[in-house]
């Protein structure tokens, strides 16, 4: 040991002081922090902001679409109360079915029913329109998924422009959201307006099932009374003598009616309910016989009716002409009637039907 000092360790080291340069540096990290700590709050919020921000126009437009929808089916709740079918021009139209916010759908007839259209057809298409509108009125599921309207082109002849829309009567649905599609437009040729038939397309279109309920028609009845008192009353007045009852002629004559009546067409009348004829609104032109041989018009089968009728009778001159005992003169007079009456007719028959069946290749005479 040295004399004056004390003890010296070996294992101690001396206190190390870091350097300005060390110092210096870890100070510029913590602000760095800082700053980025700083930085990122700060854009937290501004982005908070900006949300909420953005998020009340968002909810004031909801609100505000919520409102104008409840207004529209308010209103036209009210109308239907009034009348299932709703009358609209052309502002009500675009306001209430073309445009934007709608949850229900609507049926929409397009007529022309003033006098001086004389459309025929519009006035019948009309009359089952109004029974499908009030079936579902006075149903017990009636609800506002589904309106009826109606728009004549007399006051509102803008909404035919706008749709491009150049015969009548013809309905459209308007689906509660998008556009009309091709099958949302009925197909008047094909099916007929019944109401039963417009019944069945809505219910393809909207899922919306409505049972048509028809007013009491009492005609129907009292014909069959009326027919039946006159053939009890015949009954009655020959009860002396039946032989009336065994008469071939008449039986025959009876027969060869019904069998007319439905080779023509009549119960497929009976069935879809077709127009008896169209007439073009922009031309006058009336159509009786229907250009597709999908279709038909009352007034197509009473015309084949008659042709028909033409070339049967024809047929029964023919075989009195062959069979009977009169003179060779007369015979010969009916032969010649016949022949005449069954080319003619059937001559016009094949015209009619190469009109239907386009493309037909063979002809007749006046066909």
């Amino acid at each position: 040991m040295r004399k004056g000092k004390g003890p010296i360790c070996l294992f101690s080291r001396p206190t190390l002081r870091p350097s300005r340069s060390k110092v210096l540096l870890i100070e510029g990290r913590g602000a760095n922090m800082a700053a980025g700590w700083w930085f990122w709050c700060v854009s937290v919020t501004v982005a908070v902001a900006l949300l909420i921000v953005c998020d009340v126009p968002s909810v004031s437009a909801q609100r505000k679409k919520e409102m104008v929808l409840s207004e529209k089916v308010s209103q036209l709740m009210e109308w239907t109360n009034k009348r299932p079918v709703i009358r609209m021009n052309g502002d009500k139209f675009r306001r209430l079915v073309k445009a934007p916010p709608r949850n229900y759908s609507v049926i929409v007839m397009f007529t022309a029913l003033q006098l001086h259209r004389q459309c025929v057809v519009c006035k019948q298409a009309d009359e089952e329109f109004q029974i499908l509108a009030n079936s579902w009125r006075y149903s017990s599921a009636f609800t506002n998924r589904i309106f009826f309207a109606m728009v004549d082109f007399d006051e509102g002849s803008d909404v035919f422009q706008m749709l491009n829309m150049n015969s009548a009567p013809t309905f459209i649905n308007f689906p509660a959201k998008g556009k009309p599609k091709r099958g949302d437009t009925y197909e008047l040729q094909v099916r007929g307006f019944s109401a039963e038939q417009i019944a069945r397309w809505i219910a393809d279109r909207t899922d919306v099932n409505i049972r048509v309920i028809r007013p009491p028609n009492y005609a129907g009845p009292l014909m069959l009374g009326l027919l039946l008192a006159v053939i009890g009353g015949l009954v009655y007045l020959r009860r002396s003598n039946m032989e009336f009852l065994f008469n071939k002629t008449g039986w025959a004559f009876a027969a060869l009616c019904f069998v007319l009546a439905m080779t023509s067409g009549q119960m497929w009348n009976h069935i879809r309910g077709p127009p008896y004829a169209h007439k073009n609104p922009h031309t006058g032109h009336v159509n009786y016989i229907h250009g597709s041989s999908q279709a038909q018009f009352v007034a197509e089968t009473h015309i084949v009716l008659l042709f028909n009728g033409g070339v049967t009778l024809g047929m029964v001159l023919l075989c009195e002409a062959a069979t009977s005992d009169m003179d060779i003169g007369k015979r010969k007079i009916m032969c010649v009637a016949g022949i005449g009456l069954v080319v003619l007719f059937f001559s016009w028959m094949l015209s009619i039907f190469r009109s239907k069946y386009h493309g037909y290749p063979y002809s007749f005479l006046m066909s």
